[in-house]
């Protein structure tokens, strides 16, 4: 039986433990796009930098830092890891952006920046250097490798799920314990 995949769009990429690539062990992928027949990204939730933070970024960018507690910043993924993506809820209307749902899009706009300063930002964001990206046929062949496990994302485990818990408490959500995952064997 032949696997088939329209779109991962929305979607969580959960790095199985399985996963032959050490950069992405227990990570959690949140799919901005997916197209098999043009590649796919998306952006790493639980990864953040220790030694970056959002204030260097405003400061950078010449923006006033905010009088106000800044959140991490995450390592979005290997790939432009120089450039700048925000994840945010969709009651901001950002000028450029990649709609992802209805609730969720994802933006290089810095006017974000700015307006998070004067507390006209989004409901709910995240800020990430580079991102994760798949060529044409690449991620469904990792799929078909037992490399990531693909799960529906929900709106607040996107935003409110601390990066730390975030790969378990996932798949637990769904009735998979991810530490077990790929180690049952059998024969039907």
């Amino acid at each position: 039986m032949e696997l088939t995949i329209n779109s991962l769009t929305g979607y969580f990429l959960i790095a199985t433990p399985q996963m032959p690539d050490p950069r992405f062990a227990r990570k959690v992928i949140y799919m901005c796009s997916h197209e098999p027949e043009e590649g796919a990204m998306g952006v790493v939730l639980n990864q953040p930098i220790e030694d970056v933070s959002l204030a260097a970024l405003y400061e950078s960018m010449n923006i006033p830092v905010p009088d106000m507690k800044l959140p991490s910043i995450f390592l979005g993924g290997p790939v432009e890891i120089e450039a700048v993506f925000i994840l945010h809820s969709s009651d901001y209307p950002a000028r450029q952006y990649i709609e992802i749902n209805e609730e969720v899009r994802i933006s290089r706009d810095p006017q974000i920046l700015q307006d998070i300063a004067g507390n006209k930002g989004p409901q709910d964001y995240r800020f990430f250097l580079g991102y994760s990206g798949w060529g044409p046929g690449q991620l469904e062949y990792e799929l078909s490798q037992d490399g990531w496990l693909a799960l529906p994302a929900d709106y607040e485990d996107i935003f409110y799920i601390a990066p730390g818990k975030m790969w378990k408490k996932i798949t637990l959500k769904h009735g998979i314990d991810i530490s077990l995952f790929g180690e049952v064997t059998g024969k039907a």
